[in-house]
């Protein structure tokens, strides 16, 4: 999987604070949508050092074609920070519904106060719903209405949910159907009347990536420190270690056109041809001088 870039016409270049480069560590162009600029929601109060946006009192609809104009990646990720309200706490609500031109739902994601789940449903090829419900005892943290950050991301087979940067659940998928930009798209909804949910939004991005979610490391957290990650550079040499950096360190061998042989004890060979007759010896004066072998042995 790879980031779309600028020039791919489905996802646009975003433009996000600083510290999403650091949050990914990414420092490349991003793509994808900012919903609360398309949705044009107005800048409110200041919370905990938060800017958060204004949902007003009316539904919060506009044509898919308006917010996705050449539809939307087949992998993405959505990343929503919020915190729920007492009153809202247990409410069952959209963070996203995109509708096609006959009124079915192609994608939506739900979280549910009463059930503390996450649902994620995708349209499939025969127009069937392919329903994901996530129910962790981790998901637990979204509902103490406290700020989080929700991330899901959607790639080709599988559907993952991150709770302030840590995955809490993965879920194979069956394959999904592509976007149809006919119908709306719906954002912070409540399922029961289709107003606007009572929370407090900070964001909400579709980045034209599935892989955004889990790189998140949520470095913009109070109290969060994170430090530049290296990555490996692709042009760099590959390090070499163990035996093949020994191997590569040794001095190369010159040709030589000498054997090398092991000095090993071979076979005894067959007998030699019979030697010439040796030549006539002088006639000795003094035999008395001569010694014996047996005598040489007794010295």
């Amino acid at each position: 999987m790879i980031f779309l870039s600028s020039a791919d016409h489905t996802c646009p270049p975003m433009k996000l604070e600083e510290k999403w480069p650091t949050n990914v560590n990414i420092h490349r162009e991003f793509t994808g949508f900012d919903l609360a600029q398309k949705f044009l929601l107005r800048k409110g109060t200041v919370t905990d050092n938060r800017l958060l946006l204004r949902l007003g009192s009316k539904p919060l609809f506009k044509p898919t074609e308006s917010v996705f104009p050449n539809g939307l990646s087949h992998e993405y990720s959505i990343i929503a920070t919020f915190r729920l309200r007492k009153t809202t706490k247990k409410d069952r609500w959209f963070v996203l519904q995109i509708f096609d031109k006959g009124g079915d739902t192609q994608v939506s994601l739900i979280v549910d106060g009463a059930k503390k789940t996450v649902e994620f449903l995708a349209q499939g090829f025969l127009k069937n719903s392919l329903l994901y419900v996530f129910k962790n005892r981790d998901l637990h943290a979204l509902f103490d209405r406290q700020f989080h950050k929700l991330g899901v991301s959607v790639e080709s087979n599988a559907v993952s949910v991150y709770l302030d940067c840590k995955l809490i659940e993965r879920q194979v998928t069956a394959e999904r159907s592509g976007m149809n930009v006919s119908g709306r798209t719906f954002i912070t909804t409540r399922v029961e009347d289709g107003r606007p949910v009572d929370i407090e939004l900070q964001e909400i991005l579709i980045f034209c990536d599935g892989r955004i979610a889990d790189l998140d490391r949520c470095c913009d957290s109070p109290g969060v420190t994170c430090e530049p990650v290296v990555t490996h550079n692709p042009t760099a040499a590959p390090l070499v270690t163990g035996y093949l950096h020994r191997m590569l360190s040794m001095p190369a061998q010159l040709p030589s056109d000498r054997c090398h042989c092991p000095a090993l004890k071979g076979l005894k060979g067959d007998p030699g041809p019979q030697g010439l007759p040796g030549l006539k010896g002088d006639k000795v004066s003094h035999p008395a001088s001569l010694i014996s072998c047996t005598n040489l042995y007794k010295l």
